[in-house]
């Protein structure tokens, strides 16, 4: 292993047919770390993934598996190192899960192929830690996706790599399967210290589960950092060219397009309780604004993304005079109030004095987007 790392890459070119897509790839990965490719569909993280494990030739560069190049590996022991689960169906004729996963002790069953009590007692281990043990004797084409995803993961993992190579491991899956999914990577990482490296579309779960991130956009891949320092508003941005709507980092979430217009209802929220409304009123396609809301709220981005006007406050500080002036002259403005918050609940909510302000003014007060026409 050159400089400690289990997987490098050096100065690597991808393409098809002598053309080159992305320049100058450079990965440098320890054992037991997450790297995620995240990045548009089409972008290329499919065709870097196809390339560093030697189903696609590189136009240029290197790849490097404990310090040896990827072409210098005889295929046998390579299959011992690296390991892949690629998103293309594997076809299966009349074979049980036990015998899909199985098909990755290969590698060490020698000429005849025929698996000892040894392997038998590995792939039965696998399974049981993917927890795909009770399908072992299904037939592996009569089962789900997330259950087949299960399966073909056990059987690269018989392989007992140094390296996982997984593209778009949580397509097709459910919220669950993809939790569940992503657990066990993070679980093999951690404690069998076994590197991986994947694709994925879920940025929020890309941002959860990995070391490192590299971001790949047409043309370029930039190189890995860590996720505090990719996952900005501005880059993730830029990255998927999100010209309407927006992605929260903060809060992993896409919010759609705001609804364009002058304000029709005033939101008074705050501490969450006009997240739901906020998203009816979008949805609705209700104009509105909010407030007032400290910077630091944890309904502040999302009001900032949806609401054409958000009165706010810095965060840590009292709403001053001038700040709730400016609420309450929107409030009035706007003449419908919606009161998201609880006034009983939440005593110090600035919103209080507005709530008596609208009631004053007899306003139309209203408890959810619901009653609006």
């Amino acid at each position: 292993m050159t400089d400690g790392y289990v997987f490098s890459t050096e100065g690597l070119c991808v393409g098809y047919r002598g053309k080159a897509l992305i320049n100058d790839i450079n990965i440098r990965l320890e054992k037991g770390k997450i790297l995620a490719l995240i990045g548009p569909n089409g972008a290329g993280k499919s065709t870097i993934l196809k390339t560093v494990t030697g189903q696609l030739p590189a136009i240029s560069g290197k790849t490097f598996v404990e310090g040896r190049e990827l072409s210098r590996w005889p295929r046998g022991e390579l299959a011992k190192k690296l390991a892949v689960v690629l998103t293309e169906r594997v076809r299966t004729e009349m074979m049980t899960c036990f015998e899909v996963a199985a098909m990755g002790r290969y590698p060490y069953t020698g000429r005849f192929g025929a698996l000892t009590a040894e392997d038998k007692r590995t792939v039965r281990d696998t399974l049981r830690r993917v927890r795909a043990d009770d399908i072992a004797d299904r037939d592996f084409s009569q089962i789900s996706d997330g259950q087949r995803q299960r399966v073909l993961l056990a059987c690269a993992l018989c392989q007992q790599p140094e390296v996982l190579v997984l593209d778009e491991p949580t397509s097709f899956l459910d919220i669950r399967n993809k939790i569940e999914l992503l657990d066990i990577l993070l679980e093999t990482a951690r404690e069998k210290q076994t590197t991986v490296i994947l694709s994925l579309h879920e940025i929020d779960l890309a941002e959860k589960v990995s070391d490192l991130i590299m971001c790949v956009r047409g043309d370029h891949a930039e190189a890995p950092d860590t996720p505090d320092r990719v996952f900005t508003d501005a880059h993730i941005k830029e990255l998927y060219g999100i010209t309407q709507g927006s992605y929260l980092v903060n809060r992993g979430s896409v919010e759609l397009v705001k609804t364009q217009g002058e304000p029709r209802v005033f939101v008074l929220g705050g501490a969450g309780s006009g997240l739901n409304h906020y998203r009816e009123l979008q949805k609705r396609r209700i104009p509105f604004a909010a407030g007032i809301l400290a910077e630091n709220d944890m309904e502040f981005e999302v009001a900032r993304a949806l609401a054409q006007t958000v009165v706010s406050s810095p965060a840590f500080e009292t709403a001053s005079e001038e700040t709730k002036a400016r609420a309450e002259e929107k409030m009035l403005s706007c003449g419908t109030v919606l009161a998201a918050f609880d006034p009983a609940a939440q005593t110090a909510n600035p919103n209080t004095g507005l709530l008596e302000t609208a009631r004053r003014h007899k306003l139309n007060i209203v408890f959810s987007a619901g009653e609006l026409q």
